[in-house]
C-alpha cells in the first residue's frame, strides 16, 4: 500500500527537510505540528498544520495537539478491515500512511545543571508517545499498514522500498521499524521512572531543582541486541551480546569484527577485561588476558615492544590469551602476535599489512575498537532473585593521596613502577598481588582465597617464566592483613610495595617493611574485583 499521507513532528530535526522533499517528491501530503511545520514551510514545502487537519486548536500550551480522533483513527484504522476503512469515510477521517516522531528531550533536558521540577515535567512528551504505540501497533500486515519512524537513519530505507516493486515500506520494515519504536517509548518511559523515583522529597519545589539520590527506586535497563553469541560460559550454555543505546566512545560495545569466528561469550568477558586495562595507559601498551586476569602487561616505545614484554610475564598462560594493543597494530607487530596461539585480538586500528599477515590465520577473531573516554554509568551483576548495581570503579587516586608510610621513600623510578604496579592491580581479581619492574608486569597472582597464597603464586609465576624480582615493586589491591603477605614478597626481592592501607594492623605491617628495608605507599582506595 503506498504511503499516501504522512504526519511529521519531531524534535531531532537531523535530515526532516530532506526526507520530506523525498516525500513531496513522491507525492506523499505532508501533516506536520508546531516547529517542524515551520520548518518545513520555510524550506518551500506545503504543509497542513495539524490543528487545521483536525479542526481543533491546539490548546492548553501545546499540551494537547495530536489527541484527537482524526489523527488516533487515521493512525489505528486497519487496512485490510472494511468496516474500518468505511467507518474513517463515515467521519471524513483520513489515513496516516506514515508518523515520523522523536519525542521531547526529556533526558536531554533532566541532564542540563539547574533544570527545575517544573522544566523536566513539561519535557515530557504525551502525544508523541501516544502516536507511536498507534502507528506501531497497526504497522499491520502483508496488505499493508501504518509506517513509523523515530530515527533520521531509517529515512533512506522507507524512501528505498517506497521506489520497490511494492510502491510501499514492506511489512518486515514495518514490523521492524514498529518494534524499534516500542523499544524508544519503554526507554523513554523507564527514564521518567527513573527520574521522579529518583527524587529525594516527596514535595519538589516546581521552580527549583530537586535533590535527586544516586539510586532511583525504580530501574530500567534498556539494552539492544548486538549478536547471538557462539555459546556461553560453556558450549551447553546459549548466549548473546546486548549493548547500550547509544554506545559511548572507548567502550567495547563498538567494535567491529573484521575477521574470525563467531564471538563467545567468554571471549566478550575476557576482551573487556583486556580493553579496559590497556586503554588505561597513556603510553603504548599491551595486555594479555587469560582467565578474566591479565597474565602480561607492559608498556613500550612502540605496540611490538610493548608485546615482547608483556609476553615474557607468563608465555604459558599466553597461550590462547586475549591480546589487547592501545594504538594501531603494525606488520611487525602482528608478525610477532601471529607467532603464538591467540584467540581474540584488540586495537584501535590495524595497518593493511597486519590486516594481511592475520588474514593467513582465518580463526583470529580481530576487533577494531575505537579509542574514547566513555565509561560505564553502572556496572550490574546478577544474582538470585535481584540485580547487584554499583558506579563502576572508575576513581583515580589523585597524586597528593599517595602517602609515604615508611622510613624509606621510594626512589623516582620506583615510583613510576609502583603507579603502574597499581594500576594493573585494578585489574586482577581479588585476592590481586602484581609485581612489576621496568614497566612490565613480572608475576601476577589473583583470584586467591588467601592474599599470602597470590604472592606466592605471583612469585612462583615470575620463577616459572625465568623472571628476577629482584627490586622489583609490588601492587596489593586491598591491604596486607598480617605481616606474612609483606615478608613473602620481600623474600622474593621486592624492595617497594603498594597497597591501600586500612588494616588494624597497619602498625605490624609498616614495622615489618621498616625491619626489612622496604619503602611501602599507601592509597586509601582499595580495588576489590570479583
Amino acid at each position: 500500500m503506498k504511503i499516501q499521507t504522512a504526519l511529521l513532528s519531531v524534535s531531532d530535526k537531523t535530515g526532516i527537510v530532506e526526507f520530506a522533499q523525498a516525500l513531496a517528491q513522491r507525492g506523499v501530503r505532508l501533516l506536520s505540528t508546531g516547529g517542524t511545520a515551520k520548518q518545513l514551510a520555510a524550506a518551500g514545502l506545503t504543509v497542513t498544520e495539524v490543528a487545521a487537519h483536525t479542526g481543533s486548536p491546539e490548546i492548553l500550551d501545546g499540551r494537547v495537539k495530536t489527541l484527537h480522533p482524526k489523527i488516533h483513527g487515521g493512525l489505528l484504522a486497519r487496512r485490510d478491515s472494511t468496516e474500518h476503512l468505511d467507518t474513517l469515510k463515515e467521519h471524513g477521517i483520513d489515513r496516516i500512511d506514515l508518523l515520523v516522531v522523536n519525542l521531547y528531550p526529556f533526558r536531554e533536558t533532566i541532564a542540563k545543571p539547574g533544570c527545575t521540577f517544573a522544566d523536566a515535567v513539561e519535557n515530557i512528551d504525551i502525544g508523541g508517545p501516544a502516536m507511536l504505540r498507534a502507528a506501531a501497533k497497526n504497522h499491520g500486515t502483508q496488505e499493508g499498514g501504518v509506517t513509523v519512524a523515530i530515527d533520521p537513519a531509517d529515512y533512506p530505507r522507507i524512501l528505498a522500498d517506497m521506489d520497490g516493486p511494492q510502491g510501499g515500506p514492506s511489512y518486515a520494515l514495518r514490523l521492524e521499524l514498529a518494534t524499534k519504536t516500542y523499544a524508544h517509548t519503554a526507554a523513554y518511559d523507564g527514564a521518567i521512572a527513573a527520574y521522579l523515583s529518583s527524587l529525594s522529597t516527596a514535595e519538589p519545589v516546581q521552580d527549583q531543582e530537586p535533590e535527586r539520590g544516586p539510586w532511583p527506586h525504580n530501574l530500567t535497563v534498556q539494552v539492544k541486541r548486538q549478536q547471538i553469541l557462539r555459546y556461553g560460559e560453556n558450549p551447553h550454555q546459549s548466549a548473546a551480546f546486548y549493548v547500550d543505546q547509544p554506545i559511548k566512545a572507548g567502550l567495547l560495545g563498538s567494535y567491529t569484527q573484521l575477521q574470525g569466528k563467531e564471538l563467545s561469550y567468554n571471549n566478550i568477558a575476557d576482551a573487556d577485561a583486556a580493553w579496559e586495562c590497556v586503554r588505561s595507559f597513556q603510553g603504548s601498551a599491551c595486555v594479555i588476558v587469560k582467565h578474566a586476569n591479565p597474565c602480561g602487561v607492559a608498556l613500550g616505545d612502540n605496540p611490538l615492544h610493548a608485546y615482547q614484554q608483556a609476553f615474557k610475564t607468563d608465555p604459558t598462560s599466553a597461550f590462547g590469551g586475549i591480546i589487547a594493543f592501545n594504538r594501531p597494530v603494525d606488520e611487525a607487530t602482528a608478525q610477532a602476535v601471529s607467532g603464538q596461539f591467540v584467540e581474540v585480538l584488540l586495537a584501535p586500528g590495524y595497518a593493511p599489512e597486519a590486516l594481511a599477515v592475520f588474514a593467513a590465520k582465518k580463526n583470529v577473531r580481530v576487533l577494531e575498537v575505537p579509542q574514547g573516554q566513555g565509561h560505564n554509568e553502572f556496572d550490574i551483576k546478577r544474582v538470585g532473585g535481584g540485580w547487584l548495581v554499583q558506579n563502576p570503579d572508575d576513581y583515580q587516586v589523585p597524586e597528593d593521596a599517595f602517602k609515604v608510610v615508611t622510613k624509606l621513600a621510594p626512589t623516582e623510578a620506583q615510583m613510576l613502577d609502583l603507579r603502574f604496579a597499581w594500576k594493573v592491580a585494578k585489574y586482577v581479581k581479588s585476592n590481586a598481588i602484581v609485581f612489576v619492574g621496568g614497566g612490565m608486569t613480572l608475576g601476577v597472582g589473583a583470584g586467591q582465597m588467601s592474599r599470602i597464597d597470590s604472592a606466592r603464586i605471583a612469585s612462583i609465576k615470575a620463577d616459572n617464566a625465568g623472571l628476577s624480582l629482584n627490586g622489583s615493586a609490588v601492587a596489593s589491591d586491598a591491604f596486607f592483613p598480617f605481616r606474612d603477605g609483606l615478608d613473602v614478597v620481600a623474600d622474593a626481592g621486592a624492595t617497594c610495595v603498594i597497597q591501600p592501607g586500612g588494616s588494624i594492623r597497619d602498625d605490624e605491617v609498616i614495622a615489618a617493611a621498616n625491619e626489612r628495608g622496604i619503602a611501602m605507599v599507601f592509597t586509601g582506595a582499595r580495588h576489590f574485583r570479583h
